[in-house]
């Protein structure tokens, strides 16, 4: 995704070859094929083992983008992140549930300033000012656990700074409002109130999901007022929250790679996203980095 000198809008870069991962690493189902098992009919309710497990997925998702910190700055292309993503989680035993997802290329989603999300790693440059979400979800000990969020590429504008700000505090305040009891149409409802405030759009076409022995369970969570979703939040639930929000107009478009989404207008989007577990009382953000538990 390198820029376009005219518009200063990116454009497509070169992709490498996917990348290869030990034998011995379990795969998930869809590895290999050309369309995942999904929904498996498993339902998004989990018992007591397979919560820890989940849970263990979900720390190396966290744990991944915490270590890819350190190397996100001007002059770095999102291919060296992705090598850096893919190495970290085979290093820690599990696979990069992004690598051969429907085709995906790459162990990690890399969406750079006007993309919404699904931004494949190429040999687009990181620049001085830029904003980037690194979206990693790990499968481990045959769960799923996902994760993302933003990093600031040098000096950025107090704009962007803000946006991204905002779209930490929308995620949360999302996750907040995943009460036992409600409807899954809070979320969206709160999250889209709150950016409103600011004249953001949260972005309508893509949701959060439920996550876990699959990558997608069918579960929708909307990130906008949809009072249609009436899916009721129960203990032992499993999904994400992963609002997109975005300074202009949601409307947008897809790259001829069917993955890469950006914004029609070029406007910024920034976006957050944690695999959460329905409590008793409340919740627990199960992709929390190292550095917060």
């Amino acid at each position: 995704m390198p820029k376009n000198p005219e518009t200063g809008l990116l454009i497509p870069g070169t992709v490498t070859p996917m990348r290869p991962v030990p034998a011995h690493i379990p795969r998930p189902e869809y590895v290999g094929k050309v369309n995942p098992n999904e929904p498996d009919g498993s339902g998004d309710l989990y018992t007591a083992e397979e919560i820890e497990r989940v849970r263990h997925a979900s720390r190396i998702a966290a744990a991944t983008l915490e270590h890819l910190e350190q190397f996100v700055k001007p002059g770095v292309t999102t291919e060296e992140l992705d090598v850096i993503a893919h190495n970290f989680l085979i290093e820690h035993e599990a696979y990069p549930s992004c690598l051969g997802y429907r085709g995906f290329p790459k162990a990690s989603c890399t969406s750079l300033n006007e993309v919404i999300c699904h931004g494949i790693p190429d040999s687009t440059v990181l620049e001085d000012g830029d904003i980037i979400n690194i979206d990693v979800t790990a499968f481990a000990q045959g769960m799923h656990g996902d994760t993302n969020r933003m990093y600031l590429v040098g000096e950025v504008d107090e704009e962007s700074r803000l946006l991204v700000e905002r779209a930490h505090e929308a995620m949360m305040r999302g996750i907040k409002a995943a009460k036992p009891g409600r409807e899954v149409n809070v979320i969206g409802r709160v999250i889209e109130k709150y950016a409103g405030r600011f004249g953001y759009e949260s972005v309508h076409d893509y949701t959060g999901h439920g996550v876990g022995r699959t990558f997608h369970s069918g579960l929708i969570i909307p990130h906008y007022d949809a009072p249609h979703f009436k899916d009721v939040i129960q203990p032992g639930m499993v999904f994400t929250v992963e609002p997109m929000l975005v300074t202009g107009s949601q409307a947008w478009d897809q790259w001829d790679d069917n993955w890469t989404v950006v914004t029609k207008d070029g406007s910024r989007c920034a976006q957050y996203e944690h695999t959460i577990l329905i409590t008793e009382d409340g919740y627990e953000i199960l992709t929390l980095p190292p550095s917060q538990l």
